[in-house]
This record gives C-alpha cells, sequence and structure tokens, in this order.
C-alpha cells in the first residue's frame, strides 16, 4: 500500500537578500487577496526571483494595497508600479513582475493613477508597506518613535493638548472631540486605575476598515493606544475584536507578543517609567457590542447588553473604572500626530472636519477597495476619480454613507463636501466609513 504524498510546506518567511536590497515585491497578504491565494504568488514570485539569479531583491508578504477589486496585487515601490490580478498560474503576471524587479517597465504607475493620486494617507501610511507580522518593519519605518518621544520628553498634558489642537475626532461613528474624550478621562479619579479599550467591533455591511488596518498594521494600533494610556494615567487596555476577523486576531497576538519582547508594550514601555500592557477580547459576532456599554459587559464577561448613560464610560466603565474607547482608526491617526505635530494634522481636510478619513468602496463602483481620503473632498471625487464610477459607463443612482443607520445621497448631491457637518445637514451620517 503506498502512503499518503505529503503536503506541500508553505514558505512562511520573506526573500530577504544578505546585501542592500534594490527592489522588492511586496504581496498583499490581507484577507482581501489571500481569498484569492496571493499566498501562492507570494511563493511563486519567491522561486521565479531565486531562479533568475536576482540576488539583490527581495520578495515579501505587505498588508492591504487598496485596490481590491484588482487582487491579487503586488507592488514595486521602487518603481513606483502596482501589478494587478496576479496568479501563481498565469505566467505572463508573474513574469511582469519580475521584469519590473529586472529595471524594465509594466504595470500601473501608482503615482498617476487616479485611484492613489487623490487619497493622502495617515491611518494607511504602512499598510501596504509593511510586513504586518513583523514589528522590526514597523519600527524600520518609523514606528514607535511617536511613543517613545512620549515617554521620554512630553508630560501627560502636553500629549492631550497636542491631540486636542490637531482637531482629531472619532472616528468610529459620532465624530466626538478625540482631545476632549482624552481630557476627561485624565481628570476623573481612580484610585485603582483606569483603561484604554480600542473598539475593532465593526459590523456595519460593507464595512471593512478596522479589519484591514488590524491585519496590515496592528502596531500602530498599539502604539496609539499605549500614547493614549500615558496620556490619561491608564496601564491597562483591551482590544475588542469580531471573531469573524481570524486574521486580525492572529495578527494582533503576534504583534502584541512581539511589541512586549522588543519592550515596546509590558512593563517598562521604551526604558521609562510608564507601563501598558494589553490584551485582546475576541467577541462573538452580536452587532449591538459595537456599542460601548454593550462592549463593555462583553469584556467583563456579560451579555453583550447597552447600558443606561450616564455614568458615561470616562467616569465609569470597564469594571466600573474610567474607561477611554475609541476605535481602530482614531487610534492609529495619534502617532502621526505626535510625530508631526497637530499643526500639520490641522492643514488636512475641512471646517470642523479636520485630517482624513478611510472608507470601504462597495457595490456598484469599478474600484472596490480600501481607501483614505482629506475630509471635504466630494461625493464625485470619491465614487467617479477614485472609485472609477460606476461599472459598464452605468447611471449613478445613489450612494449610502453611515452604514444602515446612514442615508442614501442621491446625484443631486454628488458635489457635496463629505465631512460630518455636510453629512448631518443632508441627513445622514458619517458612520465609520461603511
Amino acid at each position: 500500500m503506498g502512503g499518503a504524498t505529503p503536503a506541500r510546506r508553505r514558505r512562511q518567511e520573506p526573500l530577504i537578500p544578505d546585501g542592500p536590497v534594490r527592489a522588492s515585491a511586496d504581496v498583499c497578504q490581507a484577507a482581501g487577496c489571500l481569498s484569492m491565494q496571493s499566498d501562492a504568488v507570494f511563493e511563486s514570485l519567491c522561486e521565479r526571483v531565486t531562479a533568475c539569479g536576482l540576488t539583490d531583491v527581495a520578495v515579501r508578504r505587505v498588508g492591504c494595497l487598496g485596490l481590491c477589486a484588482a487582487g491579487p496585487l503586488v507592488a514595486v515601490p521602487e518603481r513606483e508600479r502596482l501589478f494587478d490580478h496576479v496568479t501563481a498560474g498565469d505566467d505572463a503576471s508573474l513574469d511582469a513582475v519580475v521584469t519590473a524587479l529586472s529595471g524594465g517597465e509594466g504595470g500601473r504607475p501608482i503615482a498617476s493613477d487616479p485611484f492613489f493620486s487623490h487619497q493622502v494617507k495617515v491611518v494607511l501610511e504602512h499598510c501596504g508597506r509593511i510586513d504586518p507580522e513583523r514589528v522590526e518593519d514597523y519600527v524600520a519605518a518609523g514606528g514607535y518613535e511617536a511613543l517613545t518621544k512620549v515617554v521620554t520628553t512630553m508630560t501627560p498634558a502636553e500629549v492631550l493638548a497636542e491631540v486636542t489642537h490637531s482637531g482629531l475626532r472619532g472616528r468610529g461613528g459620532a465624530g466626538y472631540p478625540t482631545g476632549l474624550k482624552w481630557t476627561t478621562v485624565a481628570k476623573a479619579d481612580s484610585a485603582d486605575g483606569k483603561y484604554v479599550v480600542c473598539n475593532g467591533d465593526e459590523g456595519d455591511p460593507g464595512a471593512f476598515m478596522d479589519r484591514s488596518v488590524l491585519e496590515s498594521s496592528p502596531q500602530q494600533v498599539l502604539e496609539g493606544m499605549a500614547i493614549a494610556g500615558y496620556a490619561v494615567g491608564a496601564s491597562h487596555g483591551y482590544v475588542y475584536v469580531r471573531a469573524e476577523y481570524p486574521l486580525a486576531v492572529k495578527r494582533l497576538t503576534t504583534a502584541i507578543r512581539q511589541a512586549e519582547r522588543a519592550g515596546l508594550l509590558g512593563q517598562r514601555v521604551a526604558d521609562s517609567s510608564f507601563s501598558f500592557e494589553v490584551q485582546l477580547r475576541i467577541g462573538a459576532g452580536a452587532f449591538v457590542c459595537g456599542e460601548e456599554t454593550a462592549l463593555i459587559a462583553s469584556i467583563e464577561g456579560g451579555r453583550g447588553t447597552p447600558r443606561p448613560r450616564p455614568p458615561y464610560p470616562a467616569a465609569s466603565g470597564l469594571w466600573g473604572k474610567p474607561t477611554l474607547i475609541n476605535n481602530v482608526e482614531t487610534f492609529s491617526s495619534v502617532a502621526a500626530i505626535i510625530n508631526r505635530g497637530a499643526a500639520w494634522y490641522q492643514a488636512i481636510g475641512t471646517g470642523r472636519s479636520r485630517g482624513t478619513k478611510v472608507f470601504a468602496l462597495a457595490g456598484a463602483v469599478v474600484n472596490t477597495g480600501l481607501i483614505e481620503v482629506p475630509l471635504g473632498l466630494t461625493l464625485r471625487e470619491i465614487v467617479f476619480d477614485i472609485g472609477g464610477g460606476i461599472p459598464g459607463n452605468g447611471k449613478f443612482k445613489a450612494v449610502q454613507t453611515g452604514g444602515p443607520s446612514g442615508g442614501c445621497m442621491p446625484e443631486s448631491l454628488l458635489d457635496m463636501s463629505v465631512d460630518y457637518e455636510s453629512l448631518a445637514q443632508a441627513g445622514s451620517i458619517m458612520g465609520s466609513g461603511g
């Protein structure tokens, strides 16, 4: 009797040259591209680069590259080129990437492609540029510089002032001023400690912003949480993630462990007197747990049922202690504000809506995917310039903003500014960006 053929062992490690790297093939490994076998694309490119003797070329796993409609995606950042629909069984698509790695032409020019050229990336700055399972990649890209700066050179009051002056508002839907929320928690008296909670329970249909960030740049979220902990006086944090996001859970688990080993979380963060520990909590899929008091009840081990307010979590939240709750996108904005300054962030956006917003483009649009734009762009720019319009040059009918709690914007509002105030005036909401 013949034995079973052993399964082929998949390559896990990136292909990194011993010497200087002249070019790299960055293969998207977010959930969308992985569902289209981008892991096989990664393996095939490693084999081809090795076979071609390109000893100064790297092949890396990276997070979401944004243009999900055209996956699997491979970027060659040194050439500013993006290759779409790359498959392990298509020699032509693989050869096109190898040609670019060798100095040839091909692919989509990222700098001039409307999908990318209209975007401003703050939250998505590291998505598609680093390996989400290697803390050293995030550090090499400037990660944890903001946290180190905060715990070694700034007071909590200075951090609160910087976040307040930036004009950052909570990106979970309500748009509450982040600096004001942080200051409220910081001023709350609690001899028994405080908590920081990251709400990653993203339940709106068609929304995949938080999931993509957690899959692609989990360290960025953890860094923002730690900065918040320092500012408000908390030494413990929780990330609450949906059970439906197994890849995000896996990468967050890895990120927390790696950050602790690197001395960037846990005891004496960055060799300072500040300590901050983060734990992961996985939800059971209840839509209501996106509401902050229901989320708190779930973390405490109870049924995810909303509680009457007041008291608000800032005064009495997790286990009755003052608790700061922000979503993934909000925490992911913090490090950039600390590194570049409140004035830099204030210069992006419009009116009372400062900074950028991440959106999930879904439905009847050519370029479905993940985008980040300055607040103040019009719906027309988002749907037609970035999104590529309606497939088959179809007629635009309406776009839904704010998820099921939002509204549908008809053609007559296509030139409306996308910001908190304009959407509210039109009878809709920003929501989380789905």
